[in-house]
């Protein structure tokens, strides 16, 4: 377990720098590139980059709200995403150890 462990604190997305990054880069979707979200984190980006060039004619307003209210509910979603990528790495590492064990068993 302790291998396990250390692996996991190794791996893992550390949630006090995705909550800056949410904080001073959220409407850009720089906490979920972080996440490897990067869909989801392009399709932020790129509304708040389309919503800024049209704020001009007043549009762009909307689009900008849209994505507050997102920035907004992903702090609620971000432990919750940490937490799943912590079992799999715990997963990852409990079956490399298994993998591992099997092979020198095998010999």
């Amino acid at each position: 377990m302790l291998l396990v462990n250390s692996e996991v604190e190794k791996k893992k997305r550390n949630l006090v720098v995705a909550y800056l990054l949410w904080f001073f880069l959220g409407g850009f979707g720089a906490h979920r590139f972080y996440f490897k979200k990067t869909g989801s984190a392009l399709a932020m980006l790129a509304l708040t980059v389309g919503s800024i060039v049209l704020t001009v004619v007043l549009i762009g307003f909307l689009g900008l709200f849209v994505t507050g209210i997102w920035a907004l509910v992903d702090a609620f979603l971000m432990p919750g995403w940490q937490q799943r990528e912590v079992e799999a790495i715990e997963r990852e590492t409990i079956e490399s150890l298994k993998t591992r064990s099997e092979r020198q068993a095998a010999f």
